[in-house]
């Protein structure tokens, strides 16, 4: 199965080329595979191998990535990597990413790959079944869960080929922030189809940050297979628009933004595209919702 989606840049279908492609189709796809999943996707297994890609023999690693994938360096900040999870955390230029000055439009929080909702309902799709993601399932705090219902969310897939820090979609301050302990199952579509509830299941971070612009968001980090870490590098409560609010260490990630019903929605290409089951790979601090 390919995986398909729409470049906003390009204004095309296109197919993903993914980073451990034949691993993953085995990990969830094959006899074997799934009963050594509980084994791989275990945090012990993803620290070991983030450890690895820390170490200076992964270095070796770079090169040959950048040239399989294609990555522009021309948009990062030219350095001597040390090892390939350097390079991973690579940062952009000056200028080479921006928010937009306009208060009601909110930014890309990440370079990603994102599936867009107007409601968070129970019988969601993702586009498979999803009948677990909520509220409730994903943020864990009864103090919160309330002010989420219904509203609008935005899941943002981060391949191991893109940018991985993540920030903050708009200036404000945050109210809370906690951690959810769980699995570290692939967050590839491959891996979502064969297990519909793995963003409930994985290792996560929970913030909820009060918006300027947007109400009450809840704003969660996700962790997946052979994620080293999730490390958060904003350390005060008070945040401006497009401040780095963290990143994640070597493997395919996922941020999911929920916000409160009625205080802003999605653009619509992205409903539209979620609708015939495309995600839209839409680049840092680019409109991707506006404000009601």
């Amino acid at each position: 199965m390919d995986i398909k989606f729409y470049n906003r840049e390009t204004n095309q279908i296109e197919i993903e080329k993914v980073y451990g492609d034949k691993a993953v189709r085995w990990l969830y796809g094959s006899t074997l595979g799934k009963l050594l999943t509980p084994l791989v996707c275990s945090s012990a297994i993803s620290h070991f191998y983030g450890l690895f890609q820390s170490s200076p023999t992964s270095k070796r690693k770079v090169k040959p990535f950048i040239e399989n994938f294609h990555i522009n360096m021309d948009d990062y900040i030219e350095e001597d990597f040390g090892s390939f999870n350097d390079f991973f955390i690579r940062k952009f230029k000056e200028g080479k990413r921006n928010y937009p000055t306009d208060p009601k439009s909110m930014g890309a929080p990440c370079e990603a790959r994102y599936f867009a909702y107007e409601k968070i309902v129970p019988d969601l799709k993702i586009p498979v079944k999803g009948k677990y993601l909520t509220p409730e399932n994903l943020i864990k705090n009864e103090k919160w869960n309330k002010f989420f219902k219904n509203g609008p969310v935005l899941l943002a897939r981060l391949c191991p080929v893109d940018y991985h820090r993540f920030h903050y979609p708009d200036s404000g301050f945050t109210k809370d922030f906690y951690p959810i302990h769980g699995k570290l199952h692939s967050v590839n579509p491959i891996a979502l189809k064969k297990h519909g509830t793995i963003f409930m299941e994985n290792e996560r971070r929970v913030s909820i940050l009060e918006t300027d612009n947007f109400g009450k968001l809840a704003y969660i980090e996700v962790g997946a297979v052979m994620v080293g870490k999730i490390v958060q590098t904003h350390s005060d409560k008070s945040f401006n628009r497009g401040d780095e609010k963290g990143y994640f260490l070597f493997g395919g990630s996922t941020v999911i933004v929920i916000g409160e019903e009625g205080k802003w929605l999605p653009d619509e290409d992205l409903l539209e595209n979620t609708a015939n089951n495309f995600e839209t790979y839409v680049k840092l601090g680019k409109s991707l919702a506006k404000r009601l």
